[in-house]
């Protein structure tokens, strides 16, 4: 049996970061984990995350179960299942968040999590080169993120349409302010994708004191009472076990609460009618769960050459391959939604509580994923960012091959339901604007037959999907269902840290990568700090 200094399980977002700044220190040996294969050939293409999405060579692949706010729909919960996790399949848009957002963590008794806590943090860990003060920006980390320009006609257009809204052009709004819209700053640079694989491990994958294992999956926890001492993992149907002085779980909002509870930490009668022994009960475990539920808006455009399903279909999408080879940019290189605006749902708030994002084409289901549309058009998805709904994640088997059961219970606080239909009809509004009329715009959904909040929340039931932002499973705090403390150790296991999205108490303003990645770097030091 390996012993080591570090066992990190899950090579993702959080836990690729955590294994390249503990093991920096050459008297530190670190194992990490990852679940999945090394990489795919389609992640390091930027527009790639569409052939990943519904891929099991780098995605778990999960859905959540049926329920009323989702029309009775298995909604789709793609998860990163390789090294770099959901960073390495996600649609790359780099959002960090208000300040607000942690400054509300801090205001809940998670001492060091306040905005000016973390900043320090954001900063060490990326390398942003869209101009930007340097108060808030970082010049010098590992993470590449760019800020792509209006060039386009269709994204000008949409930003000054957003103008004579009301919503203001914001060139940062990772700066300062949150408010207004923007080109969506991303994780690509030099024509490929920037996840965490590729900017903090492969860098480091020469260490001889960090050993990286793929194709390992963590089935358990191993407790000497109530301390951990190493991980149980299989490779290929070959059980093994590694001992550490400390185990940091980042397997993300799914598997880190699924991994707990396999090893008998969580709720004890769940556990018990599983035929789990109980270790220790901590009832929050898998509880907490929020997501952003978000109804995509259609709108088919009738001028011709405008949007990427005119340009990038037949020889178009030919033309877009070398555009990409020798320019670097067009329909390869872009991030998921190029557009993204915060906005408020009414005056007085003080910050935006709404997100709205452009992708300058129309899809359909394919048998690999999603597939431009024959049909012209542009999707708008609309929602509100901090969500009061909350669900909850919990095993049905001992089997740790068995996924987890999902229920978001989307919806289920009133307030989610008001912000998501004004949400709607905001983007609306932007749709409608003068400078999108010589577009020649017509309303696909909700569609003009609906206006009514009854109609359109009606809609929305039958038409959302989330925007792959599960969180909380693990939350931080010192309340009764809180999982780990404000140094992010599992409450009553020593030897024990969560380092992922999972253990945020609230969601964050938006995209929840850069957040994640953040949680790695404070996750590290902490241990680094405490260890000394």
């Amino acid at each position: 049996m390996e012993t080591y200094d570090y066992i990190v399980v899950g090579a993702g977002s959080a836990g690729a970061v955590v294994a390249n700044r503990l093991s920096a220190d050459s008297r530190n040996r670190v194992l990490l984990l990852e679940a999945g294969p090394a990489g795919n050939p389609w992640s390091r293409i930027p527009i790639g995350y569409a052939r990943l999405l519904t891929n099991p060579a780098a995605n778990w692949l999960y859905s959540a179960e049926p329920d009323p706010n989702t029309n009775g729909r298995r909604i789709p919960v793609p998860r990163g299942r390789l090294l770099g996790g959901s960073s390495a399949i996600n649609g790359q848009a780099f959002v960090r968040g208000q300040a607000q957002d942690f400054d509300s963590w801090a205001q809940m008794g998670n001492r060091g999590w306040s905005y000016s806590d973390v900043l320090p943090f954001f900063k060490k860990m990326e390398a942003y080169e869209g101009g930007g003060d340097d108060a808030f920006r970082g010049r010098d980390g590992p993470l590449r993120v760019t800020n792509p320009h209006a060039r386009d006609p269709l994204f000008a257009a949409v930003i000054e349409a957003a103008g004579q809204v009301g919503i203001r052009h914001n060139p940062d709004y990772n700066g300062a302010e949150q408010d207004g819209i923007a080109m969506s700053q991303a994780t690509i640079a030099s024509r490929q994708r920037m996840s965490t694989a590729r900017c903090y491990l492969d860098p480091v994958r020469s260490r001889k004191n960090l050993r990286i294992e793929t194709g390992a999956l963590t089935e358990g926890l191993v407790l000497d009472g109530t301390r951990c001492t190493g991980v149980r993992y299989s490779v290929g149907g070959d059980m093994r076990e590694a001992q550490a002085r400390e185990v940091v779980v980042s397997a993300g909002s799914i598997n880190s609460p699924q991994l707990l509870e396999l090893s008998g930490i969580g709720q004890p009668d769940r556990l018990r009618a599983l035929g789990i022994d109980v270790r220790h009960a901590l009832p929050g475990v898998g509880e907490n769960l929020r997501d952003h539920y978000a109804p995509r808006t259609r709108w088919a455009i009738g001028a011709k050459g405008i949007t990427f399903n005119d340009r990038g279909r037949g020889l178009g999408l030919v033309k877009q391959a070398l555009r990409y080879a020798f320019v670097g940019d067009g329909l390869l290189a872009m991030v998921g939604a190029p557009i993204r605006a915060f906005v408020r749902s009414r005056e007085g708030l003080t910050a935006p509580d709404l997100l709205l994002g452009w992708v300058p084409m129309l899809t359909e289901p394919g048998p690999k994923g999603p597939r431009i549309a024959r049909q012209s058009g542009v999707t708008c998805y609309a929602h509100p960012m901090r969500p009061e709904s909350r669900g909850h994640i919990h095993i049905v088997s001992a089997d740790a091959k068995k996924p987890p059961a999902i229920n978001f219970n989307f919806l289920s606080s009133p307030v989610d339901a008001e912000l998501t239909v004004r949400a709607v009809r905001i983007a609306c509004s932007v749709m409608y604007a003068p400078a999108l009329a010589s577009l020649q715009i017509t309303e696909i959904a909700p569609g003009p037959d609906r206006r009514s909040d009854d109609e359109i929340l009606d809609w929305v039931k039958k038409a959302a999907e989330t925007t792959y932002h599960p969180v909380g499973t693990c939350k931080m705090g010192s309340d009764a269902q809180a999982v780990v403390d404000s140094r992010l150790r599992v409450h009553g296991i020593a030897g024990l840290r969560v380092a992922d999205a999972s253990i945020m108490p609230t969601l964050t303003s938006g995209n929840t990568n850069a957040p994640s990645i953040m949680i790695g770097e404070k996750a590290a030091a902490m241990v680094l700090e405490d260890a000394a």
